[in-house]
């Protein structure tokens, strides 16, 4: 196997702190090695997709999977979705209900991707499985799970930032990655990289090489809602795991970002936090702005207050993707 070009770039030279830590992450990587290697989880009924990624948050999973369910609903199939439910108090499995159940029972990303089909929220990802089988999908997507063995998939797609790539290409503590590259690669059937024109080529160039599946390149674009954005001040705030991309799509409408609150990935929107940002808006003459996901998190009183911006997944070709489908029957 060839090494990808990526290890003699600048980004591959561990640090002081990487390399210190690099005995946590050679435990971290056992660990997940062990778990994906058990042939225990739970043979479905019905193909099961599963949009994970290597890396540790903020690839474009959800993206990932309201795009490919809006392809596999245009074709007439009864997509479910099934996520964990990140940071949610429900344990489930319950069909999410965007009239009844809030973020903070069932998480901010399946409460956005039920706009879009139904969703299950469970724990226990192959009792979500179950439950959706029970209710009559006939293919189910997985919102991550790509190092969970409860359920066996169907087909793997792992998800990556163009941009970011796979960082120093080490694991957690010691880098930003759930297992190495290869290890991930090597299971998986699809990757897709998602991320501007410049950034698909550099990220191609450092593993275009070594990449044994199918590859899919996306980008985010803005979905046009009727908005004008050229020259409105606003101050952005994006909870996501990397917000940088969200304030750089707001930049590219025309906006004129005054500020920028980065927040933690699904950090809770409380009241005090909200005031906080709407006072500074206003001294600064600003509109709040802030990314969908965030937005199913604004409290009540805010929500008129604050502007979205959706993003919607384009492929450049979504032939790789289209063939996957056909190999497990939903061509």
């Amino acid at each position: 196997m060839k090494t990808p070009r990526f290890w003699f770039t600048p980004a591959a030279r561990p640090d002081w702190r990487a390399r210190v830590l690099a005995p946590l992450g050679w435990i971290y990587a056992a660990g997940t090695a062990r778990r994906v290697a058990r042939q225990d989880g739970y043979h479905p009924k019905v193909p099961v997709i599963c949009i994970g990624n290597i890396n540790a948050g903020g690839t474009g999973k959800t993206p990932t999977t309201i795009a490919l369910a809006q392809r596999l609903l245009a074709r007439n199939h009864d997509v479910h979705i099934v996520s964990r439910g990140h940071k949610g108090t429900l344990e489930g499995p319950v069909m999410v209900d965007e009239r009844s159940h809030s973020a903070d029972e069932v998480g901010d990303e399946p409460l956005l991707m039920r706009a879009f089909t139904n969703v299950w929220v469970a724990r226990d990802r192959a009792e979500g499985v179950k439950a959706a089988e029970a209710a009559g999908a006939d293919v189910i997507l997985m919102d991550d799970g790509f190092q969970n063995p409860a359920v066996r998939k169907t087909l793997s797609i792992v998800v990556v930032d163009a941009v970011k790539g796979f960082g120093n290409a080490r694991c957690i503590p010691a880098g930003p990655l759930r297992e190495p590259v290869m290890a991930g690669l090597n299971r998986a059937d699809l990757l897709l990289s998602i991320g501007p024109d410049g950034a698909q080529t550099r990220f191609t160039q450092d593993w275009g090489d070594v990449i044994p599946c199918p590859h899919a390149m996306g980008q985010l674009h803005p979905l046009q809602t009727g908005m004008d954005w050229q020259g409105m001040k606003v101050l952005a705030f994006a909870g996501i795991g990397l917000p940088e991309k969200f304030f750089a799509t707001v930049k590219a409408l025309g906006a004129d970002l005054l500020r920028a609150e980065s927040l933690a990935d699904h950090q809770p929107l409380t009241d005090a936090l909200m005031k906080r940002l709407q006072i500074e808006a206003t001294a600064l003459g600003a509109q709040l702005v802030t990314t969908e996901k965030d937005a199913v998190r604004l409290p009540p009183a805010f929500k008129r207050q604050v502007l979205t911006v959706p993003v919607r997944l384009e492929l450049s070709d979504w032939s790789p993707v289209d063939a996957e489908l056909a190999r497990i029957g939903l061509g």
